[in-house]
């Protein structure tokens, strides 16, 4: 069995199809936010420019804790630093790099959406995205499999040994990723059949909703660090790692590390889902919030986003109240005042 084709040519360029991978990726990603984005009310169109600066720094954390993780290889061939299409790109080191960057420039650009908020929007674009990028990215690279394997299962990978069978790492990542992504969308729709009655259809275009009638943010985020952290974890110590090697123990590090943090995050919204459960509808009105109804956006309610609240003509008083016909309203101390002659 051939091993995947990692390149080909157009007339005298040419073209990796790990590169086209995670271009289409981050390209799946970008319009995925924005349709999140977009159905939960919130604006939308400074996606774009966040992007570009979430791909470069996402490419260069990568690639870099990657260098930095097998030194005494890339001092012996510096050249090799920057060939990013040979694999070598870590998913914790763009984490590292590419979360500030996209924290920071959504608070500046979009300042109404919560970070937290922003985080559970967006962990189900990564996951789909991940997923995704294991499909079309280390699974089209040279060196794309883990260990060696005589099971009938096992790949042919381009690199220094096209004539190994191993495993085929990124089919069960993208398989483990698009599961994570499931159970994502599985909790929205949990959170939103169990919230206080009435939160969940009040129009999107109603302003006037607080905070607190949302679920509380954080707890999708949570979930997805936990799960990922776990599945990142293990992977390198089944199929990809090697026994006392600084990168692989690294990686299992920060995987158990993500997880870790994940629980943390979870114990201390479980308080606040639980207040929220009870009081959340009563609290629906009490302050005005830039904050929409849908926590998710993945499921269209039928509701018009752009639709403007019902104005009130300018000199009419909803707050008038008639007097009671049983007060005389000329008498003095009665409360009233004379009305005009019709």
């Amino acid at each position: 069995m051939r091993p995947i084709p990692v390149a080909f040519h157009i007339w005298f360029l040419e073209v990796h199809t790990y590169g086209i991978g995670l271009a289409l990726t981050f390209w799946f990603g970008l319009r995925y936010t924005e349709r999140r984005l977009r159905n939960a009310g919130y604006p939308w169109d400074w996606v774009t420019g966040m992007f570009v600066w979430v791909v470069v720094s996402a490419i260069a954390g990568a690639r870099l804790l990657h260098v930095l993780s097998h030194p005494s290889y890339y001092l012996a061939h510096p050249s090799q630093v920057a060939a990013i299409w040979q694999g070598g790109l870590s998913s914790f080191g763009g984490l590292l790099l590419a979360v500030p960057v996209a924290i920071i420039s959504s608070r500046r650009r979009c300042p109404q959406l919560a970070t937290l908020r922003f985080g559970d929007l967006l962990a189900p674009v990564l996951m789909a995205c991940w997923g995704m990028g294991r499909l079309l990215g280390p699974q089209l690279m040279v060196n794309g499999g883990g260990h060696p394997t005589n099971q009938w299962f096992g790949m042919y990978y381009a690199g220094n040994h096209p004539d190994v069978k191993v495993l085929p790492v990124p089919l069960f990542q993208a398989a483990e990723d698009f599961a994570i992504f499931g159970i994502l969308l599985l909790v929205e729709r949990w959170l939103r059949s169990v919230g206080p009655e009435g939160w969940a259809t009040t129009p999107a275009a109603d302003t006037s909703l607080t905070d607190r009638a949302l679920p509380p943010a954080g707890i999708v985020l949570s979930i997805g660090m936990i799960l990922w952290g776990i599945e990142r974890s293990l992977d390198e110590h089944l199929w990809l790692g090697e026994d006392g090697h600084l990168g692989s123990l690294l990686v299992q590090i920060a995987g158990l590390s993500l997880s870790v943090a994940g629980i943390i995050l979870l114990a201390t919204r479980v308080g606040a889902f639980q207040r929220w459960r009870v009081g959340g509808a009563s609290s629906m009105r009490e302050r005005p919030s830039t904050e929409l109804t849908n926590p998710s956006g993945d499921v269209d309610l039928g509701r018009d986003v752009n639709a403007e609240p019902e104005r009130i003509p300018e000199g009419s008083h909803h707050d008038d109240v008639r007097p009671s016909p049983d007060l005389d309203p000329a008498t003095p101390g009665s409360g009233g005042s004379p009305l005009p002659d019709d």
